[in-house]
């Protein structure tokens, strides 16, 4: 094996003797040093030598300092540009930072400084040009990590993952059910120089109130009736990896103080426990609420949200990106051939068509409990209207014909009222996936009475609904 490439730095400064003097200072750190005497002369070197850093003077005749960093988006728009100035000029490198600039350096240079600051400034180089790496691998492709979809919409999604992902800033992710919001932050684990440490799942909602603090923090033993040993919490399990706090807005208020505390310092303190101990996680969090509308409900802390809200993601429903729908239908398609060990080749143009004009409220997790139910009543090579459990009574059509308005239920001529009747209720009780509760809201009815309904219906064809 050949010795590893060195990394590479542009040096600009029109004064010769500065020139020569940082370029033999940067050599004998171990650098790959070429030195240009303007901003004209490092345009154009810059796009064949391809520099990690740009250390340029700020003022130079020409193109100056703050000119370069901008041409310089393009013609290396993953090196980290450092400035060096004089005292007189220090106003303008800050604001040379503000415009893009890494750092900055007083002349004469400091070489301790220097070397720290390149150090610094080669890791987000090459940060920016792994993210840049992978946007260009995600254009144009089916998806990113398990997360599938060519929508606007998605692409987005990617966009911000590909943003967040390597670096430690807070993520808050909201989205309805089902959007695949865990999805998201597993991507945002994965890519992430955290990826070979934990990553901690932790649904808030699923947790009782009176165990989640436990389940969090930890306890000691005898910490409470029932504690019979030392336990460690999510939070120390998650260590030096990622702690994903799904619907975070359930947590009390009272819990999401303390779990605040543990954003702002990092300490965990164990129930019945006297010491605290030290941690270094990353955090993700999500909820199917609108973060502000929770905020103001009171379900939400404000300085939590604008604590978690480092980075936002918004998942988009299923409704917002049909166009992925086939895309989606056919990788369950695939998992469940696997799993159920079938052979079916995809879905027939009425069956695509009623999917891709179904609402689904349940979104991407309806979506795919539909398909897997379709697979295990398949018996062909081909899925059909027939195998599709929210399309009972409907007619076989191409999927152009499918109505304009995607809540639409087709009813042909000479359909009877109890028959329009028991579609509209079973249509509606297959998209809340059974959710007879849900489902009485949006009729306008009693739970009661649509059960009653569902019992005639049951009865007059002899057999369950």
């Amino acid at each position: 094996m050949g010795e590893p490439m060195k990394q590479r730095i542009l040096v600009v400064d029109d004064e010769q003797d500065s020139r020569a003097g940082l370029t033999l200072l940067l050599s004998s750190l171990g650098y790959e040093v070429e030195g240009v005497a303007d901003g004209e002369a490092a345009l154009e070197r810059a796009s064949s030598f391809r520099p990690q850093v740009v250390i340029t003077d700020l003022v130079m005749p020409g193109l100056d300092g703050l000119d370069l960093l901008k041409a310089l988006g393009s013609a290396a728009p993953s090196a980290a540009v450092i400035m060096l100035t004089g005292h007189a000029s220090i106003e303008t490198a800050v604001q040379a930072v503000r415009d893009g600039a890494y750092d900055y350096l007083t002349k004469p240079v400091d070489p301790q400084r220097l070397q720290v600051l390149l150090e610094k400034a080669i890791e987000k180089a090459e940060m920016a040009r792994e993210v840049a790496i992978l946007r260009k691998q995600v254009k144009g492709t089916r998806g990113l990590g398990p997360l599938l979809g060519t929508s606007a919409a998605m692409q987005e999604v990617y966009r911000l993952i590909e943003l967040a992902a390597p670096t430690p800033a807070a993520v808050l992710i909201s989205g309805e059910t089902g959007t695949g919001k865990e999805l998201v932050a597993r991507t945002i684990h994965e890519r992430s120089p955290r990826s070979r440490q934990p990553f901690v799942p932790v649904n808030c909602s699923a947790i009782p109130e009176t165990l989640l603090e436990s389940e969090l923090f930890g306890h000691e033993k005898g910490a409470f009736t029932g504690a019979a040993e030392r336990r460690a919490g999510y939070f120390e399990l998650a260590d030096a990896g990622t702690i994903f706090l799904d619907e975070i807005t359930e947590m009390s208020a009272s819990l999401q103080a303390k779990y605040l505390r543990v954003l702002q310092d990092g300490n965990v303190r164990r129930l019945g426990g006297k010491t605290e101990l030290k941690t270094d996680l990353r955090v993700v969090a999500a909820t199917n609420k609108n973060p502000l509308d929770a905020v103001k409900s009171g379900s939400f802390r404000e300085d939590l949200y604008y604590r978690l809200n480092v980075m936002s993601i918004v998942m988009p429903p299923l409704r917002d990106r049909r166009d992925d729908i086939p895309l989606l239908v056919e990788a369950f398609i695939n998992e469940f051939n696997a799993k159920y060990d079938k052979a079916v080749r995809g879905i027939d143009e009425a069956s695509l068509g009623f999917l891709t004009g179904h609402s689904w409220p349940g979104n991407v997790r309806e979506l795919r409990n539909t398909v897997e139910r379709a697979m295990v009543a398949c018996d062909g090579p081909v899925i059909t209207v027939k195998a599709l459990p929210n399309a009972t009574g409907v007619e076989p059509r191409p999927a152009m014909d499918v109505p304009d308005d995607p809540d639409a239920i087709v009813l042909h001529l000479g359909t009877t009222l109890e028959d329009a009747e028991r579609e509209v209720l079973l249509r509606t009780l297959a998209s809340t996936s059974n959710n007879k509760t849900r489902a009485a809201e949006i009729l306008g009815c009693t739970p009661k009475t649509l059960h009653n309904k569902l019992q005639r219906y049951a009865a007059r064809s002899g057999s369950g609904v």
